[in-house]
């Protein structure tokens, strides 16, 4: 089969080219798995993370990839979940220990980074870890759900507001677009407020229904009672804090965080930033019972992913168009036609 791998870490400079394609043997699905012929896969910030070493793959090479859409293809034994022939979604969470806190266990293995992924034709997973994808979706929209939908519903759900109760996005791409549609939904009679560095970035959150947006440290017009930060950036998070209400919330929803800013962290003021019982909760991972809730949610609403699709033999350049070109809406691979 067809698959882009990673063989190493490397810092991704413009014109890197990461990934090579190459001809692997198609995986056979063991007791309790399935095998899906893959369709669509997303390409995610992680991926970065996991190519310049902030979350290095266990092994290498490594078939990276979790925001998978595609087709069982075989079932292996004991399979009951999934017929054949079924359309199904697998997202960061290949497998774990299935308790509630899963996505905490030291069992907790992720797709495209402790085992092969989705930037390939195909790829196995334990059946209880892949989602039945509503029909509303195409395979390119359904994709960005697996990981940028399924996590921000999660930190959406950390945040624990209610309908009325102010929210803040800062950072506005693959996950946060998602977000603000879930919690336009949600939240009907809520403020939300977005935070963005570019312009283009600001207008798409306009369309989308935000009812303000600014530059990523800009004052917010009122202070929020909750934020989520999806940046890979620290000054964002000295921003966010400033446009807290007391007792307010933020959620990073980060994997990893860049050290190109970190210094700022040491201007931090106990009295502007943390004063007055703010709170500060980080996202860790995804569960299988987020992805369950999530899909037929979005389906509900419906959300509305905007995507650029590209052949997976140009992975490379959609992971530098990622980087270096900000995002409006997701990048998914086809890695079929």
């Amino acid at each position: 089969m067809r698959a882009m791998i990673l063989d190493r870490t490397m810092e991704l400079s413009r014109g890197a080219r990461p990934l090579r394609l190459a001809e692997l043997p198609t995986p056979e699905p063991a007791a309790g798995e399935v095998r899906i012929r893959v369709s669509m896969c997303g390409v995610c910030h992680t991926e970065l993370d996991e190519i310049e070493g902030r979350t290095p793959p266990a092994v290498f090479p490594m078939v990276p990839g979790h925001e998978v859409v595609g087709y069982v293809d075989k079932v292996g034994a004991g399979g009951s979940r999934h017929p054949s022939g079924a359309r199904v979604g697998i997202g960061w969470i290949h497998h774990s220990s299935g308790e509630d806190d899963e996505n905490l266990s030291p069992g907790f293995a992720a797709t495209g980074r402790d085992v092969p992924g989705g930037y390939a034709e195909y790829m196995t997973v334990r059946e209880n870890y892949a989602y039945p994808i509503p029909d509303v979706f195409s395979d390119a929209e359904a994709a960005p759900l697996l990981c940028a939908g399924g996590v921000g519903y999660r930190a959406l759900r950390l945040t624990d507001i209610t309908d009325g109760r102010s929210l803040g996005l800062t950072g506005f791409g693959g996950s946060a677009h998602l977000v603000l549609q879930l919690s336009r939904f949600l939240y009907p009679k809520s403020r939300v407020c977005v935070f963005a560095r570019n312009a283009r970035e600001r207008e798409f959150a306009r369309e989308l229904g935000a009812d303000w947006a600014g530059d990523t440290e800009e004052p917010a017009p009122e202070l929020l009672d909750a934020i989520i930060d999806t940046t890979p950036a620290w000054r964002p998070v000295l921003a966010a804090l400033t446009n807290l209400k007391p007792g307010g919330r933020l959620v990073i929803n980060a994997i990893r965080k860049e050290d190109v800013d970190r210094d700022c962290m040491a201007t931090i003021r106990y009295h502007d930033h943390l004063w007055m019982e703010k709170e500060i909760k980080t996202v860790a991972n995804v569960t299988a019972r987020d992805l369950a809730e999530f899909l037929p949610l979005a389906a509900q609403v419906p959300l509305k992913p905007r995507v650029r699709s590209y052949p997976l033999e140009q992975a490379n350049q959609a992971l530098l168009d990622l980087k270096y070109d900000g995002v409006r809406g997701a990048k998914v691979l086809q890695i079929r036609g």
